[in-house]
């Protein structure tokens, strides 16, 4: 994950920080400089680092912080303030069109990801009711037309075409097609170049003048650092862009672009991309990815992607099952479709609160795929009923899903532990056990 460097390096500082008790102005000092070589190593533009510093110093130095009992968490929610404010201190939307349908003008360099993110953003537009048109304006790119045909084939999305024409033309026909097939958003995905040119930005500015888009986004390589801050500079001289996505959060990016652009174009950060699949993009929460740079995990985010997982049917289902005893291999099985829908485990430990203390905790993301198998090696009968597991039937499983029968004794020893502390929970007193569950100290918070 991107910043996870910087979320190490700055966990260290407030750590030294937490250490002295009462801080004394020279601590202050020393833990400014700490930070600022952090964010100068995580690649943020100097001008950026050297303002926010000024600023966080400045407000840390007042006799409120020094003379706090607890200074050392003072100028961590500064900090936390400061960074928020720094990418934007609001989450925002994509501006809309009241008259007609909303235009957004995909524009980047190539490489940045442009055409498979702004998939993306039609397909997360689509599931919140929209129905978005891919457009496209690349005529340049070997098979550029024929990645987003894919795309939207994968999202069911239509994709508007005319293969080599005039990208205008391409773009003044798209908007047209719009109107007349009721299609409320229209997506273009122009052309990128490996660096800025003249040719490039005066076709874009062509494109811009024939459909005056409602939005101009430009796609940003987050894995890219300074370059990436130097690209959005361009673009905005050139075509006044309205705001960023940032796409391959999900790197080992060292992040400085993310705390740059915002300072140096002005132009919001609206959306990320945070993964490889067609569903990994989300809208960009300036205080939650603040939240995660200083490791305070990102719960709210979490909370979104369960709710995505989550079904309301199969919630009461399983709640009836549980009371009555009846929880079987299947329903664990469903459960753990969901959980894997939500991310990698690695990434949902690093969105709670303390989970980059756990960075070193090696996931066997492996073992989730092998407790599925294991579990689709059976008949249905089997799945409701482990009991009837003899040594063949586990034999042929263990054949089956690919896996030492050692695996299959494993899974259902676990299975039936989890049911004993279900049974245990789920009868008489239940109440009692599950408020004195409650007072056990450990848990996660809320939990």
């Amino acid at each position: 994950m991107a910043f996870e460097g910087l979320t190490e390096k700055l966990s260290a500082t407030f750590k030294k920080l937490r250490g002295k008790g009462r801080l004394k102005e020279s601590d202050v000092k020393e833990a400014m400089r700490e930070i600022r070589l952090a964010l100068l190593e995580a690649d943020v533009s100097y001008k950026v680092v050297k303002d926010f510093t000024k600023s966080i110093t400045e407000r840390c130095i007042g006799a409120d912080v020094l003379e706090s009992l607890t200074p050392a968490q003072m100028i961590v929610k500064i900090v936390n303030e400061e960074l928020t404010r720094l990418m934007g201190s609001q989450t925002q939307n994509i501006a809309t069109n009241p008259n007609g349908p909303t235009v957004v003008m995909l524009v980047g360099l190539q490489g940045a990801g442009k055409t498979t993110n702004g998939a993306k953003l039609a397909g997360l537009m689509k599931k919140q009711g929209k129905r978005p048109l891919l457009v496209a304006c690349d005529i340049y790119r070997p098979a550029a037309i024929q990645q987003l045909e894919v795309c939207g084939q994968k999202l069911d999305i239509p994709v508007f075409q005319m293969g080599q024409a005039n990208p205008v033309d391409i773009a003044k026909a798209a908007v047209q097609h719009a109107l007349r097939h009721g299609n409320d958003m229209v997506f273009l995905d122009t052309a990128g170049r490996l660096h800025i040119d003249q040719a490039l930005m005066e076709e874009l500015q062509a494109v811009k003048a024939a459909v005056k888009p409602q939005e101009i986004m430009l796609v940003v390589d987050a894995m890219t650092g300074q370059d990436a801050v130097n690209a959005a500079q361009s673009f905005n001289d050139w075509l006044n862009i309205d705001s960023v996505m940032l796409t391959k959060l999900d790197g080992d990016a060292r992040g400085g672009a993310a705390l740059s652009v915002r300072a140096v174009t002005g132009k919001p950060i609206k959306f990320a991309g945070t993964g490889e699949k067609l569903g990994d993009i989300e809208a960009f929460h300036p205080d939650r990815m603040a939240s995660r740079i200083l490791g305070m995990g990102d719960v709210l985010t979490l909370i979104e992607k369960a709710e995505k997982a989550y079904d309301a049917k199969k919630a009461a289902e399983m709640e009836e099952k549980l009371r009555s005893n009846k929880f079987s291999l299947q329903d664990f099985y469903d459960q753990l479709v969901q959980l894997k829908s939500m991310g990698s485990m690695q990434e949902i430990l690093a969105q709670l609160p303390g989970g980059g203390n756990l960075k070193d905790l090696k996931v066997d993301e492996k073992a989730l795929t092998r407790t599925e198998a294991i579990i689709l090696s059976m008949t249905p009968k089997e799945r409701d009923n482990p009991a009837i597991l003899n040594s063949s039937r586990r034999q042929r499983i263990a054949r089956g899903a690919g896996v030492q029968i050692q695996d299959v004794n494993r899974l259902l020893k676990q299975f039936e532990t989890m049911r004993t502390m279900v049974r245990q929970f789920s009868g008489p007193g239940a109440g009692r056990k599950m408020k004195r569950l409650g007072r056990m100290k450990g848990g996660f918070p809320g939990l």
